[in-house]
């Protein structure tokens, strides 16, 4: 049972140290590309000694994981709501068209550009795809990713306003785009289709929508509050922080069981207690143990989400023509990107305030993670499947590499030395 623990956070401190004392990257960054390189160099092995069979071995370890599984109902409710703890409400209500914006209209035209861009590319490649499979790709790769986000965040000046959209986006979206991924599953896999069908289809697809949704945030903020009340009458740091514990476990639980958003669920529930829970019901000395409690889980478990993120490129299909159409599905999901905050950032512009550079900004910020590798290792075990998590995982690897890493650079090159 504690075998892959053990084994995982052996790594993340090697790996750690590596970057550290030689590399000095951004730790997510660093831990990212120690572990890709890592587990490409084991995998090759097999060159040398094809009957080692180490590439199986590790696919074989990987798959035991579960890696949907670990994120999607066990570390993303910590992360979630341990990043919506330091998230400030009223810089998100100043921010609340643009992030509502985004993590709606802005998750649609991603979704509809990336799955539009994935069809004709597979097409010119010779590669048969159902066309509702590429839309779902395109779900899978549009949800800036809050884990990594936030990750960048915290080591990068980034203007008040500007990071209230950043962050807030990147905390509502993902919870939007699971939710129509799990509509695209069903209709694509569920058989949906034709005549009267249709009508009561979509009926069903509306009415999951508004459960998962509403129904997430609702329980946010009821299971939010329930502990603020329990907060507010004791004065005991330790039973505190248990409280907030039982909060993320019994919350996101009750969501599964419920068939509500647990992301929307944590969302809510940490913004609502890292406002008005920090501000009526704690001492001094809980803040600050709460604070440094939920700050220690949320930089253990990034560091091992982005080790779990480096060693899936074993399982990755390592074909030619898979790899070329993986560098051309980047180019399309830059596009959709740049797109996806273009069009509701020029729409908002007469009621909502835009500065120099906010599009070139937030397009370049708008980094993937784990939420999209653990959604494309979900799908059904279709034939497709291994062309979809090569592409994803190429779009999540250059996202942390590429624009994690030169994010900085862009904003100061903008901003110059001056983030309010």
């Amino acid at each position: 049972m504690l075998e892959v623990p053990a084994i995982l956070l052996t790594c993340v401190a090697i790996f750690g140290y590596v970057n550290g004392r030689y590399l000095k990257l951004p730790l997510t960054v660093g831990l990212v590309l120690i572990a890709l390189i890592s587990a490409m160099l084991v995998a090759s092995i097999d060159n040398f000694a094809p009957d080692a069979g180490i590439t199986n071995k590790l696919k074989v370890w990987l798959e035991g994981i579960d890696f949907n599984r670990t994120l999607m109902e066990g570390m993303l409710s910590f992360l979630l709501f341990a990043g919506a703890l330091h998230v400030n409400l009223k810089d998100l209500i100043d921010s609340k068209l643009h992030v509502a914006t985004l993590a709606s209209l802005g998750v649609m035209i991603s979704t509809l550009i990336n799955g539009l861009g994935f069809y004709g590319l597979t097409q010119l490649f010779g590669i048969h795809i159902d066309f509702l499979v590429c839309i779902l790709f395109g779900v899978i790769v549009s949800p800036t990713d809050p884990v990594a986000v936030l990750a960048m965040l915290k080591r990068i000046k980034v203007p008040t306003r500007l990071e209230a959209t950043i962050a807030g986006e990147s905390l509502f979206n993902d919870g939007v785009a699971v939710v129509f991924y799990s509509m695209l599953v069903a209709i694509a896999f569920g058989g949906v289709a034709g005549g009267e069908e249709t009508a009561v289809g979509a009926n069903a697809i509306v009415g999951f929508f508004v459960r998962e949704a509403f129904g997430g945030a609702l329980l946010g903020l009821i299971s939010g509050y329930g502990a603020f009340l329990l907060l507010r009458r004791m004065d005991d740091y330790i039973v505190e922080v248990i409280t907030t514990l039982a909060l993320v476990t019994g919350a996101y639980t009750v969501a599964l069981h419920l068939h509500v958003s647990g992301p929307i669920a944590m969302v809510i529930a940490g913004v609502f207690i890292g406002n008005t829970g920090r501000r009526l019901a704690m001492s001094e000395m809980t803040k600050t143990h709460l604070a440094a409690f939920w700050h220690l889980i949320d930089e253990i478990l990034n560091a091992v989400l982005f080790v779990l993120i480096g060693f899936v490129v074993i399982m990755l299909s390592h074909e030619a023509e898979v790899l070329i159409l993986s560098v051309f599905v980047i180019l399309v999901s830059l596009l959709a990107r740049w797109l996806a905050v273009f069009i509701p950032m020029t729409v908002l512009s007469p009621v909502a305030e835009k500065q120099k550079g906010d599009i070139i900004i937030l397009a370049w910020a708008g980094l993937r993670g784990g939420i999209s590798v653990a959604l494309a290792l979900a799908l059904p075990p279709i034939a497709e499947k291994p062309i979809i998590l090569t592409a994803t995982y190429a779009v999540v690897v250059f996202t942390i590499l590429i624009q994690g890493l030169s994010i900085e650079s862009l904003i100061k090159r903008i901003h110059g030395g001056n983030a309010t």
